[in-house]
């Protein structure tokens, strides 16, 4: 990886040396995290700190992260929602809180690690021993079908649809508040928030180009059932987008900002269906993932 620079703004400093950098970061564990500030691979103003120092307005943060081998990653009998399998291609059904691929800090427990366990030595190799299979991902909070690719060739022809945006993919999501009109397209550029890094924002420097696709399923008293579909597929798109247009995703605690009075873990969205022409066939297969039971019980005390 290479280093990280940044320099501390209004509204960021009296924080946690190691809490903001697990915030920047989020693919690097709090231990991790905390092991390279004690092993001065984090330096503030050129000095090595604690992990508990508090960042004052302007402190400049560089993190050397550490150039490390790829671990021998483990397979781990961990159950798997399948909802598509032949020879070439697997799509699972991902469940809320399990990460997609390994990263420091986090090698058990992923979808890597189950995938590993079910499949052997049956993955592509093309994203390298950490990714095995891996073409696309979904965030850590958000549930549904991901599509896994069992050889190279299929690996190449999924990645292929995924570049000319040839691939389906829509989700459902809760939102705030109540959307008036029927359908509506978000098309902007998304980034790296220059002045947040744990954030992605609109229109920044650098971005690239973002287009979701949005129409009304049902309204509530206070928020809106919606299903997304995206043109792209942009880190954290459908998030950053509602929020962008004022209709944040229900809890999510990176781009909502607003009280809930629903126990959740972490955002609403569900990705639901993945269509892809398949690599062998040549026909076009499209796989349903169903809501979770959370999302259909939240819907439910909606309808109240």
């Amino acid at each position: 990886m290479e280093p990280f620079a940044y320099q501390i703004g209004l509204g960021e400093d009296d924080c946690r040396l190691d809490k903001w950098i697990a915030g920047a970061l989020p693919d690097l564990s709090r231990s991790y995290i905390q092991k390279c500030i004690k092993d001065s691979a984090v330096l503030v103003n050129d000095k090595p700190q604690k992990a508990g120092y508090r960042l004052k307005v302007d402190d400049e943060i560089l993190f050397m992260i550490p150039e490390a081998a790829e671990p021998a990653i483990e397979a781990e009998d961990i159950p798997l929602d399948i909802l598509y399998e032949d020879d070439d291609v697997l799509v699972v059904n991902k469940p809320k809180g399990m990460v997609v691929h390994p990263a420091p800090g986090h090698y058990s427990g992923t979808l890597v690690n189950a995938v590993l366990y079910h499949c052997k030595n049956s993955l592509s190799g093309i994203n390298g021993s950490l990714r095995p299979g891996i073409v696309h991902r979904i965030d850590r909070d958000t549930t549904g079908a991901l599509i896994v690719c069992k050889n190279d060739r299929s690996h190449n022809a999924i990645a292929a649809q995924l570049k000319e945006h040839t691939i389906t993919r829509r989700y459902r999501a809760i939102v705030h508040g109540v959307i008036g009109q029927e359908d509506g397209t978000v098309r902007t550029t998304i980034g790296r928030d220059p002045k947040d890094r744990k954030k992605m924002a609109v229109n920044v420097d650098g971005g690239r180009t973002a287009v979701t696709h949005y129409k009304v399923l049902e309204r509530y008293r206070e928020y809106t059932y919606i299903e997304c579909q995206l043109e792209t597929g942009r880190t954290h798109q459908i998030r950053v987008h509602m929020a962008h247009i004022g209709h944040p995703v229900l809890g999510d605690e990176v781009y909502c900002g607003r009280k809930t009075p629903y126990k959740l873990q972490g955002q609403t969205l569900h990705a639901m269906v993945a269509g892809f022409v398949h690599p062998s066939t040549g026909e076009y297969l499209e796989v349903t993932a169903p809501l979770p039971e959370y999302f259909e019980h939240l819907l439910h005390i909606m309808q109240r």
